[in-house]
């Protein structure tokens, strides 16, 4: 018996001592897997490079016809002709409605009926005037209502030509509002009329940027219904007085307009561009890490053949076309981590590669 139990307590000595033994062999090897460097991190980078830049001043505006008139009846009437349709294009004085005025031309006929007996009276009594035949009292009545016959034919005149609706200055139509045999009242309206070639941009900047601008400068103005394109124009018009509620001041510039394309009403993203700047130093914008406490880009250092990222602050200016200006913090030429900083630590090894996708970009 006691022969037995020291065999059972030896076997069971062997089978702790390797399970312990084992244990204790995995937890050597983990320590100098844990303990060995991690593989470099592998980046995209791209070099600090001095730029010509236009900076400029961004906005929000909307575009506005440089005329634009909903076209309306001076008198009331009904509508006898229409002679246009709706989107068309029309030269200033083109007639656009006929309102009827066959009574109005009526009453212009017993006018110039009246107005040729004033004609004749007058001129006789000019001719007895002469030998004194007649009073000067007379004479005087007879020029008077010879004037006056002038008078009600002009105005009737006017009156008539009042229905004849016309385009006051070139341009292109709406959508009609009025159809035929339809009575219109006074200030009734019709149709739309606007001029599109040029368009204005109206926009405001805040009033500090006030030094910044003057009449002539250009601008660039770019629509969502044209991704990426951008039309050209100019200042036309600075407001003398700022916003007391924005403290911001209006602006108006000129665009050519000649395929029609920009259309009134549209809203405009508007860039006031300013004098050029040359070597400007840049990166990608997405080099940069953002932080509440500066904004910082990891450095490609080479230690001993070894690539190395550095975290270093910079200080940032304006941004323009996907590039950032770096104020501080760098020199020309010097490398930054362009694409996979977001899994690097400060010190860690990393090997370039521009040519893998890393995080849906890659380097320059």
């Amino acid at each position: 018996m006691p022969k037995r139990l020291i065999i059972l307590a030896l076997a069971l000595i062997v089978l702790f001592g390797g399970i312990f033994g084992w244990k204790y062999y995995s937890g050597m090897k983990m320590a100098a897997v844990m303990s060995a460097p991690p593989p470099p991190a592998v980046i995209a980078a791209v070099a600090v490079r001095r730029d010509t830049w236009q900076p400029s001043l961004a906005a929000v505006g909307s575009l506005v016809a440089s005329q634009g008139v909903f076209v309306a009846n001076e008198t009331a009437g009904q509508v006898k002709e229409i002679h246009f349709e709706s989107g068309q294009q029309v030269t200033a004085g083109a007639l656009l409605l006929q309102l009827d005025d066959e009574v109005d031309r009526a009453e212009l006929a017993g006018l110039i009926a009246a107005q040729r007996l004033a004609e004749l009276t007058y001129e006789r009594a000019a001719r007895l005037i002469k030998d004194k035949s007649v009073s000067r009292s007379d004479y005087d009545q007879a020029k008077t209502g010879l004037d006056a016959a002038n008078a009600l034919v002009a105005s009737q005149q006017a009156g008539i030509r009042k229905k004849a609706i016309r385009a006051p200055f070139a341009g292109q139509l709406g959508i009609r509002q009025v159809d035929l045999g339809q009575y219109l009242a006074p200030g009734s309206e019709i149709v739309s009329l606007q001029a599109l070639d040029p368009l204005y941009a109206d926009y405001s900047l805040p009033e500090r940027e006030l030094g910044e601008l003057s009449v002539g400068q250009a601008v660039e103005v770019s629509v969502q219904a044209y991704p990426g394109k951008t039309f050209a124009g100019r200042i036309s018009a600075i407001s003398p007085r700022i916003e007391t509620g924005t403290r911001s001041v209006r602006i108006r510039a000129t665009l050519e307009n000649p395929d029609q394309q920009l259309r009134p009403g549209m809203f405009a993203m508007v860039r006031t561009l300013q004098p050029e700047r040359s070597g400007v130093m840049t990166l990608p914008e997405r080099a940069i890490t953002y932080n509440p406490y500066g904004n910082a880009v990891f450095v490609i250092e080479n230690k001993d053949g070894q690539l190395t990222a550095l975290r270093r602050q910079v200080e940032t200016g304006l941004v323009r076309d996907g590039r950032i200006e770096i104020l501080s913090g760098l020199v020309d030429g010097e490398q930054v981590v362009s694409a996979g900083h977001n899994k690097l630590r400060n010190g860690q090894a990393v090997k370039i590669d521009n040519s893998v996708e890393l995080n849906g970009q890659v380097g320059e």
